[in-house]
């Protein structure tokens, strides 16, 4: 479990596999959340649920040179010793969104200012009170939405999916191959087979052209720049996106875009 606030001095974009639920809350600045589907915005003052077992990727926008935030992340663990504790039953509650806000109320800027005897200089809660503020806040969520109860303590791992339409939506995300196994309810071993059987190509081969085919498209129709894109089209480096844009189509993005030269894919 971690609970922490954060002070990031540029815009940032991270991308990451969200494995437990997460209540998020944004004291400084505006957070962008986007999922492969939809876009969510969180501004100063606002809070939610990011899901768990889902894919995000987040842009930042910085108030005053600065972004701040408080996170706590709901483990498994916690969250069974929770449900027995309290005897609570639930029914699972499916959600399409990966990010939920949380119906204002004014018990969660209470709870977030009582954390500051608490906590360190890094925000980090003092060991002693951690599980008492983790439970506190769980109670108050659950008083506030009774329904939450259906998020939080469905413990079921990802069920078996259209492989097609999930990697068609989600290739841009820069994470493992075995995370895209187990988001879609396989093993490694049957992901990569059933991956082959539809797309006639490996994980990783597939993945690599599938973006650069997208990133052509952008830099080609759209007119985008690289170092605009790259990034969201999972690519960690300018100079990797670089390398392999010109080891696929045989010219750098720049002479695609001076010579608005028509390359089939």
């Amino acid at each position: 479990m971690i609970d922490k606030e954060k002070v990031l001095e540029t815009e940032t974009l991270l991308e990451q596999f969200i494995p437990d639920h997460i209540f998020l809350y944004i004291a400084k600045g505006i957070i962008h959340c986007y999922d492969g589907n939809k876009t969510y915005t969180f501004k100063a003052g606002d809070y939610g649920i990011a899901l768990k077992n889902r894919l995000a990727r987040y842009k930042i926008e910085n108030e005053n040179g600065k972004f701040e935030y408080i996170l706590f992340c709901f483990d498994e663990v916690f969250l069974r010793n929770f449900q027995e504790k309290h005897k609570t039953t639930s029914k699972n509650l499916r959600m399409m969104d990966t990010f939920l806000k949380i119906q204002p109320n004014r018990l969660i800027p209470n709870f977030i200012y009582s954390l500051k005897p608490y906590s360190d200089s890094a925000g980090t809660i003092d060991r002693a009170f951690e599980d008492i503020k983790y439970e506190e806040l769980l109670i108050i969520l659950l008083k506030n939405q009774p329904e939450l109860a259906g998020i939080f303590f469905d413990f079921r791992t990802p069920e078996k999916i259209n492989l097609e339409e999930f990697m068609n939506r989600n290739y841009s995300f820069n994470v493992p191959i075995d995370r895209f196994a187990f988001l879609t309810g396989r093993s490694l071993s049957a992901f990569k087979r059933d991956f082959k059987a539809i797309f006639n190509d490996t994980p990783s081969h597939w993945l690599i052209k599938k973006r650069l085919q997208e990133a052509y498209f952008l830099i080609d129709k759209k007119r985008k720049k690289p170092a605009d894109i790259y990034l969201d089209l999972g690519f960690e480096t300018l100079s990797h996106f670089s390398f392999a844009f010109r080891k696929q189509f045989g010219l750098t993005s720049t002479e695609l875009k001076d010579q608005k030269k028509s390359i089939s894919l």
